[in-house]
């Protein structure tokens, strides 16, 4: 049955590491018995609401952003007058069973994520919102390259963005972003707009970019985030497929575990191509100023939806809506804007149906991800 080989999957993963920081560990809620029926009412009653728990997938590692959301829970909980506590698991899947077996009340999932929680409980999730980063409810996979001599043109400051379809180099310059609508590596918000970002007195590289064949990674390692990112796996994978190149035999894949461990692996000579999401070289610019110019991008995948905050359908209607309410609040704040902007690069929040996931789900299906 697909359902079943799809949870012991995932209760597999729920045990796998992100990241490098084994040393710190995050209680994670209790793993649902495999007896369980999978459609069976939530084992938390929304009727008797006295707290409210939060998961969260890891864009870094799990103590660090642990210490990030703890504002973000204050404020709902202020909001709310319910206690809300935050907790992150070890991966994508962690919140997938926390969820789906009522032990977690609120999730901020990757796109696939929640395509995969939703196939998994098909009654168990409802989505209230959908992330925007700089403007736009999509995002894409991008290549990475350490390799200037995989180019066919020389690396420039600029960056990718899919115009009519196309995945099209957009040049920008030392002093003027690239006009796309993810934000670039060595861009900060000043008060008349995208200025050159200056740390401690250090100015961040801008983000290089130069045109290249996919072909250049056949026969070449590659690090991919995990099965289980859209971003890091699934949609360049597919971009692969296109291309004519078999994704698990024509390149060496490796698995980094979060974004971050992508361009940090990418940065520190562990190979020299790789996938995440837009340009998550931001992750480690405080300690890596010149990222942008080590890690140089050569292109896109197609158009994702963004990430959503999803919901258990039993939750109170009214405390739905409040949640929703607050976090767009709060995203609308300075505060918060930086505190999302760290997490996940979120800039705003729409709200969202399962219906618009429709895309993802068949793009999984297309992948085999749900085959028996």
């Amino acid at each position: 049955m697909k359902k079943t080989i799809l949870i012991l999957l995932c209760l597999s993963l729920v045990f796998a590491a992100c990241g490098t920081a084994e040393e710190e560990t995050v209680e994670e809620p209790a793993v649902v018995e495999e007896t369980e029926s999978l459609d069976a009412p939530a084992t938390t009653t929304a009727q008797v609401l006295d707290k409210i728990v939060f998961g969260f997938v890891p864009s870094a590692e799990q103590a660090e952003l642990l210490d990030n959301i703890q504002p973000m829970m204050q404020v709902l909980s202020d909001g709310l007058g319910i206690e809300v506590e935050g907790f992150v698991t070890s991966d994508y899947s962690g919140l997938l069973v926390a969820m789906g077996s009522g032990q977690a009340d609120v999730g901020a999932f990757a796109t696939l994520g929640y395509v995969t929680a939703m196939n998994a409980f098909p009654t168990r999730f409802e989505a209230i919102a959908k992330s925007v980063r700089y403007g736009s409810g999509s995002y894409h996979g991008t290549f990475w390259t350490t390799d200037a001599s995989v180019c066919e043109t020389t690396p420039v400051i600029g960056a990718f963005e899919n115009i009519n379809g196309v995945a099209t180099l957009v040049e920008g310059s030392a002093t003027t972003p690239p006009d796309v609508k993810a934000l670039q590596v060595g861009w900060g918000f000043g008060d008349d707009g995208l200025i050159p970002e200056v740390r401690d007195g250090v100015t961040t590289s801008p983000g290089l970019a130069c045109e290249a064949d996919l072909s250049v990674m056949i026969g070449e390692e590659v690090l991919f985030v995990e099965e289980g990112s859209t971003s890091g796996y699934l949609y360049p994978s597919l971009q692969l497929k296109k291309a004519g190149i078999d994704y698990t035999s024509d390149i060496v894949q490796r698995y980094a575990g979060s974004h971050d461990g992508v361009i940090s692996g990418l940065y520190n000579g562990d190979a020299k191509f790789g996938v995440t999401y837009d340009d998550a070289r931001r992750t480690i610019r405080k300690t890596n100023a010149d990222v942008g110019e080590k890690v140089i991008a050569f292109g896109i995948t197609e158009e994702i939806p963004n990430d959503v905050i999803a919901v258990r359908t039993d939750l109170p209607e009214d405390i739905k809506q409040q949640i929703y309410d607050i976090l767009a609040a709060y995203i609308a704040t300075d505060e918060g804007l930086a505190i999302m902007d760290d997490i996940y690069g979120w800039t705003d929040l729409v709200p969202a149906l399962n219906s618009e996931f429709d895309v993802v789900r068949e793009a999984a299906e297309e992948f085999g991800l749900y085959d028996d």
